[in-house]
C-alpha cells in the first residue's frame, strides 16, 4: 500500500471564501468578526450571525434589548429600519476594515434631555 506524499503542500492552501456581513454586504475580516444574536441572549436569543465589529455596535447603539426582540429579531427586519439604511447606505462605502465608534442614540439623545 502506497503511502501518501505529505510533501504535496496544494493541499494545504485551501482559499476559503470571506464572510459577508448580512447587514452591509462587506466582506468581513476576520479581527472584525463579532456574532450578533439576532434576539439577544437576555432575552433567551441563541440564534447568532456573523457582523462587521462596527455593524454589531450600531445595531446595539440605536436599539435596546427589548425592541430587538420584539421587532428587529431579524437581518431584514433590522434593514426596513431608516437609521439602519442610513447607517448601511454610509458604510457601504468604506473598505471592508474600516472602524467607527458607534453613536449610541439612545443613550445621547437621553442625556441632552435631562436638566
Amino acid at each position: 500500500m502506497a503511502r501518501k506524499n505529505r510533501d504535496e503542500t496544494a493541499s494545504w492552501h485551501v482559499e476559503l471564501e470571506p464572510t459577508l456581513c448580512p447587514l452591509c454586504e462587506r466582506a468581513i475580516p476576520d479581527d472584525q468578526k463579532e456574532d450578533h444574536h439576532l434576539i439577544p441572549k437576555s432575552k433567551g436569543g441563541k440564534i447568532t450571525v456573523p457582523l462587521h465589529r462596527v455593524c454589531h455596535r450600531q445595531i446595539h447603539a440605536i436599539f435596546t434589548d427589548s425592541q430587538l426582540a420584539k421587532t428587529f429579531g431579524s437581518i431584514p427586519a433590522l434593514l426596513e429600519d431608516p437609521a439602519i439604511q442610513k447607517f448601511v447606505a454610509w458604510i457601504k462605502s468604506k473598505p471592508p476594515g474600516f472602524s467607527d465608534a458607534a453613536k449610541d442614540s439612545r443613550e445621547v439623545s437621553a442625556r441632552n434631555r435631562r436638566p
